[in-house]
């Protein structure tokens, strides 16, 4: 019964390799889960939102796709001529109904199913994905709208998969291990993506020199129910940053918040990165809202240089912006790098 949390990945930086692991496709759109029992369909997010209202044209597809009792893993996607679109698929999260129904016909969403976590009266999420995807794949049956997935245990399949799919507007590949079980909420996956991302709560900002407009958001990411400063994401265009205090406006003030002793301004990372002895103004938000965020690399515990605004995540809770999604060079790898160049300043001193 829902809600499920659906298992989730971390992100590494390039394709793992070696026996017992499938790849898919990673795509660009809703998690969700479909929970169907006779007429009843359920789409559930990976937020225990339901996403039900929102997709009806999908409900009815999942109707004819899938068994009578049944709970499946998948991602709502939206196809358009130019592959996958993100920003259309957010655009149908509208809360007029009027608009909902306008809107299932004009830019209709697809479901695309790539785990099966019960048929029946069976719970399968113990069985390993191997006799899952089996099962998966006797269980839906494949209609304009609804597809399975594509899966392969050839990594060579799956790195031209990475390449090709690119230009589509998938984020990249998932893998897998196929003696794995289903681990509700728990990153036992792996994805690789075309550029390092991360989701990160938007705990405030900073203004812009202009006084009137905001100059950077800033980051937060959760460590032991901790939220910590990890950043800030900035590049924004004139016209940007004045949209940015106005659809900022109703997260101002918040009653509480983690950072509230950053009101006086006084808190790690509130200093200028050029001027430790300068401290910076921020103006604090209710840390609700999640952005999507690309970044360069991590060090000790921060982006270390100046994040960019990818898009908001409607679909993602603060709580779920935690750093364990985030990649982080070890020093083992930094040693090795420094290493490699002293061995050829050696080699042309000689």
């Amino acid at each position: 019964m829902p809600p499920v949390k659906p298992m989730l990945a971390k992100s590494v930086p390039s394709l793992p390799r070696g026996d017992g692991l499938s790849y898919e496709p990673k795509w660009d759109g809703f998690r969700c889960i479909v929970f169907r029992d006779g007429d009843e369909v359920e789409l559930g997010s990976r937020n225990d939102k339901p996403l039900t209202r929102y997709f009806p044209e999908v409900v009815e597809l999942l109707r004819q796709a899938l068994p009578p009792r049944c709970v499946v893993d998948g991602e709502i996607v939206l196809v358009t001529p130019d592959g996958l679109s993100f920003d259309t698929l957010q655009l149908r999260l509208h809360p007029a109904a009027s608009r909902v129904r306008k809107l299932s016909v004009e830019t209709p969403a697809s479901f695309v199913a790539f785990d099966l976590l019960a048929l029946g009266d069976e719970d399968v999420t113990g069985l390993p994905l191997s006799e899952r995807r089996k099962l998966l794949e006797g269980a839906v049956t494949e209609v304009p709208g609804v597809y399975l997935t594509p899966s392969t245990a050839d990594p060579d399949v799956a790195q031209d998969w990475f390449t090709r799919f690119e230009g589509a507007g998938f984020d990249g590949v998932m893998v897998k291990a196929l003696d794995g079980v289903y681990e509700p909420d728990k990153r036992v996956m792996f994805k690789v993506k075309h550029e390092r991302t991360a989701d990160c709560v938007v705990a405030g900002y900073r203004w812009h020199k202009d006084g009137e407009t905001v100059g950077s958001l800033v980051l937060g990411l959760y460590r032991d129910g901790e939220l910590h400063n990890v950043g800030v994401a900035s590049s924004f265009t004139a016209a940007r940053r004045r949209e940015l205090v106005e659809e900022l406006k109703p997260l101002l003030n918040p009653a509480e918040h983690p950072w509230s002793a950053w009101a006086t301004y006084e808190g790690p990372g509130m200093n200028s990165r050029w001027n430790p002895e300068k401290q910076l103004q921020v103006v604090l938000l209710e840390p609700t809202r999640v952005a999507e965020v690309r970044y360069e690399h991590v060090q000790g515990g921060r982006f270390r240089h100046t994040s960019r605004l990818v898009r908001f995540r409607e679909d993602k809770t603060a709580l779920e912006c935690t750093y364990e999604q985030l990649e982080e060079v070890p020093p083992a790898e930094l040693d090795a790098l420094f290493g490699e160049a002293e061995q050829r300043r050696r080699t042309i001193e000689s």
